[in-house]
């Protein structure tokens, strides 16, 4: 079938913009890394250009400046937990399981999918504008988490708590987490992710036996994997 002019078009700029995003995207991890390595103030523009493999001139044709990255590192990055916490929100199952699902992609999103967002604690380094954009959101983001650990603690599945206090001390433990994150340690993301969920969760379970049925219900569900060559398996640990 052949496309008509406007179809063609349309199809050409919606691969432009994939293209476009990709590259952003590309920029957010090497900028990731150059924030790790450096710190947020001691990075340039040229830096960030130098890691992306980019041109300093063409590096300003995707971000108007560093504070552009890192304001679209926390956008998407908080784009995806919010994502990951409405899938979490309407399944039907237990208020632990969805809350292990939230805790796991909080920590793989912090510390795996998008190397940049390990500047994610750099929120007082954005203008003003930007970073009361990016404190409602993540505002909006902890009140869904919340309301999750108060609809366990009503059912009786999680102890009496405060579940404004308990949100902040679990997104407190995996935010920082950026600070120790080593992507050349023992374990892989997904195991620390794994890992913390175990350890937060515990803590609010009414019935700690009810920890072992979800990791034995999570090994069962998971699929096999190919095995990963040593040489490019992702790890980290603390340093």
């Amino acid at each position: 079938m052949t496309l008509s002019k406007s179809q063609a078009k349309s199809q050409r700029n919606g691969h432009l913009k994939r293209r476009y995003l990709a590259r952003r995207l590309e920029i957010l991890r090497a900028a990731g890394r150059e924030f790790r390595a450096r710190g947020f103030t001691e990075t340039g523009m040229r830096d960030i250009a130098a890691a992306a493999d980019l041109s300093p001139a063409n590096l300003y044709n995707y971000f108007r400046g560093k504070h552009d990255i890192l304001f679209f590192c926390q956008d998407n990055s908080l784009d995806r937990m919010i994502a990951a916490l409405e899938k979490a929100r309407r399944m039907r199952t237990s208020a632990a399981t969805k809350l292990r699902m939230v805790i796991v992609s909080h920590l793989r999103c912090v510390l795996d999918e998008v190397e940049g967002s390990a500047a994610h604690l750099l929120t007082t380094a954005l203008p003003p504008r930007q970073q009361r954009y990016v404190v409602a959101k993540r505002d909006k983001y902890e009140e869904g988490v919340r309301n999750l650990i108060a609809a366990g603690t009503r059912s009786g599945e999680f102890v009496p708590c405060d579940p404004a206090l308990a949100v902040r001390a679990i997104l407190g433990g995996l935010n920082w987490s950026v600070q120790w994150f080593s992507p050349e340690g023992p374990l892989t993301a997904a195991e620390i992710a794994e890992r913390f969920a175990d350890y937060l969760i515990r803590g609010l379970l009414a019935r700690p036996d009810t920890l072992q049925r979800l990791s034995f219900d999570r090994d069962t569900r998971r699929a096999p994997r190919e095995p990963v060559p040593q040489e490019v398996k992702k790890r980290a640990s603390a340093r």
